[in-house]
């Protein structure tokens, strides 16, 4: 390769890291907290810790899929349609 093209090829690649680090960062330490929420089949109060690793990777492409790790039900309602994450 011609050193103009892996010039470009770096200054493209750094570019996307500048814009996509920060992103997947902020959510990551968003995402990384237990969080009380009022469970929908239950109706009481749990708390639920939330997979931050595929919340911030899928941040990126606009809202993040949210995806419970851990429950205070679980694992007696493991399963369950994790509704409390919308």
């Amino acid at each position: 390769m011609s050193t103009p093209l892996v010039t470009i090829l770096a200054i493209t690649l750094l570019g996307a890291l500048y814009v996509t680090l920060p992103i997947v960062a902020y959510a990551f330490q968003y995402y990384r907290k237990k969080r009380v929420v009022r469970c929908p089949e239950t109706g009481a109060l749990a708390e639920v810790d939330i997979h931050a690793p595929r919340a911030a990777f899928t941040s990126l492409w606009g809202k993040p899929r949210l995806r419970a790790k851990d429950c205070i039900f679980w694992p007696k309602r493991k399963g369950c349609g994790e509704g409390c994450l919308k």
